[in-house]
């Protein structure tokens, strides 16, 4: 060995410099953006095209709230599994296994023959989404180990969900206007691309140990049981006996879930998460962003079509200027966190939200898109500027060892809440002599929902991490 082959040693990090980003870095902040346009981009895809579903397979509003709840409960239910196994088998190698699924359902879904076997294939789908979400936001945790930097990618992250609500609607209007078939096929190039991505990220770490069994099944009885009680409650009344009983089911389920979580040795859900005050915090905001979300793009997107005739394509345009501002808010979100702490853009992002669904009440009776259109532009910049930094809250309140189960905690809520908003805001549209009053039942319960938790968001302490 020669002496120009001996390299002198690294310098020592200055105290208190940044911890340096991961290999990759920005491959990792590309694929896992690609993962979550890729799994929220069947949400937003999916609404305009609900009446063409309908009119091709048949069904009335119920199979309209299971074709976007399907996808939903699943999602939720297996969160905590997935969370779980992104710890357990390594983040990278969880997001290959996420993504090939979602790509293969996907295909299942463009090919169903009838609307059962497209609620099938929804929900397998809503169980691959599953696995991609807490997956990618734990290699942002590897790769990132500086809290400020961490806030820059997960405002990047998260706007691989604003593009996709960017593109979505109109997307899936103009797709659905030569067969909503489309509108499913479209996340096979994307999922190829992903994978050629994700051979450029390294392994994550491993942390082998038994699943929860008990608790998953437990759990995902528990969620199907409540949404089929809260879909089925709203058509034939809360008072029939399958509703009860479906009702009741979910009581039963989700208390012996808690009893298992507090009793395994093994839990998905470790209770001592919750011991971490963001993480409280932040579960209730997530949980009323989605009903506010999920809540008004579903009742919206059946408002512009059904009551004002719009195409599935004009339909998909209205949303285009909110998503626009989403797109910003979500890039501004990250500096705005680092500047002014975490509670600012939560507590101003949940308010702006609580303005644009407000607004969307006298929106709705002018009958004017184009208004309809301006209502929907503080929904979208609200929530974009509100969730990264939630997210980062919810991260940096438990160990490292633990960033996958955190999120797919907090994104349980998030689904959870998504998946109620569709099942009631849908029963209280099912009357077509009822739906403008039921559009505006709706949006007045999403609006209260997010001032609360607003509310509770002034509790979030200013700054977050060093």
């Amino acid at each position: 060995m020669t002496s120009s082959d001996v390299r002198p040693p690294e310098p020592a990090p200055h105290p208190g410099a940044p911890a340096p980003d991961g290999p990759r870095a920005r491959v990792v902040v590309a694929v896992a953006s690609l993962g979550f346009f890729l799994i929220t981009l069947d949400i937003s895809i999916v609404n305009v095209a609900l009446p063409s579903i309908r009119d091709d397979l048949g069904g009335g509003t119920a199979v309209q709230q299971w074709v976007v709840d399907g996808y939903t409960l699943l999602f939720a239910a297996l969160l905590l599994f997935a969370g779980n196994l992104a710890d357990r088998v390594g983040a990278r190698r969880a997001l290959v296994w996420g993504i090939v699924a979602f790509t293969v359902t996907s295909a299942a879904c463009a090919a169903a023959p009838g609307p059962g076997a497209l609620v099938a294939a929804r929900c397998a789908q809503g169980a691959s989404a599953a696995v991609v979400l807490p997956a990618s936001m734990a290699l942002i945790r590897e790769a990132f180990p500086d809290a400020r930097r961490r806030a820059r990618a997960l405002g990047v992250w998260a706007v691989g969900g604003a593009v996709s609500a960017v593109v979505g609607q109109p997307l899936g209007g103009l797709l659905t206007t030569v067969d909503w078939r489309w509108i499913f096929s479209i996340n096979v190039p994307v999922g190829a691309g992903m994978l050629a991505l994700l051979l450029l990220v390294a392994p994550s770490p491993v942390r082998p140990a038994p699943f929860d069994w008990a608790g998953q099944m437990l759990a995902v009885l528990g969620l199907a049981a409540l949404v089929q009680g809260l879909i089925e409650g709203g058509h034939v009344g809360f008072g029939a006996p399958a509703v009860l009983l479906a009702l009741g089911v979910a009581v039963a389920a989700l208390a012996g879930f808690v009893l298992v979580q507090a009793r395994g040795r093994h839990p998905m859900l470790p209770l001592e998460l919750f011991a971490a005050r963001g993480v409280r915090l932040a579960l209730p905001v997530g949980f009323a962003f989605m009903v506010g979300n999920y809540g008004h793009v579903f009742v919206v997107s059946l408002y512009l079509q059904q009551q004002l005739g719009l195409s599935p394509l004009d339909a998909g345009l209205v949303f285009v200027p909110a998503a626009l501002f989403a797109v910003a808010g979500n890039l501004s979100s990250g500096p705005v966190t680092n500047r002014f702490g975490p509670r600012l853009p939560v507590v101003g992002g949940q308010l702006s939200m609580v303005v644009g669904l407000l607004a969307l009440v006298p929106a709705t009776t002018s009958g004017s898109p184009w208004l309809v259109a301006l209502a929907l532009v503080p929904v979208g910049a609200g929530g974009s500027m509100a969730m990264p930094p939630v997210t980062g809250v919810v991260l940096e309140g438990v160990p490292s060892h633990r960033a996958g189960t955190a999120s797919a905690v907090f994104n349980t809520f998030r689904q959870v809440g998504g998946a109620v908003a569709i099942a009631v805001f849908g029963a209280l549209i099912a009357n077509p002599d009822r739906f403008l009053t039921g559009l505006r039942t709706s949006l007045v319960v999403a609006a209260a929902l997010l001032a609360l938790t607003a509310l509770n968001s002034l509790r979030i302490h200013p700054r977050v991490g060093p």
